[in-house]
């Protein structure tokens, strides 16, 4: 049997540049810069409309390998933020 290891995606920093962009690195050197602004300002729900405003948007933390906001009331998955599609 062939020991195969799996490798997680997973988050190492995120920087905020302008706008509703953040850029992100991965763990396997891959590089995004995610424009969250059509997700934010066209959303309906509640909870994500405090967002459109640019500091509470910026208050992102980096955890476990992800990026989220406030105790993640708002998070993507990982395969979106990896493949840019949000």
């Amino acid at each position: 049997m062939k020991n195969t290891i799996k490798q997680y995606i997973n988050i190492q920093k995120a920087q905020y540049l302008d706008g509703y962009k953040i850029a992100l690195k991965f763990n396997d050197g891959k590089k995004n810069t995610i424009n969250f602004k059509d997700f934010i300002t066209k959303s309906q729900h509640p909870d994500i409309q405090k967002y459109k405003d640019i500091n509470t948007f910026k208050n992102f933390n980096l955890q476990y390998g992800e990026i989220e906001w406030n105790d993640y009331e708002l998070a993507f998955p990982i395969d979106d933020l990896y493949q840019n599609t949000i």
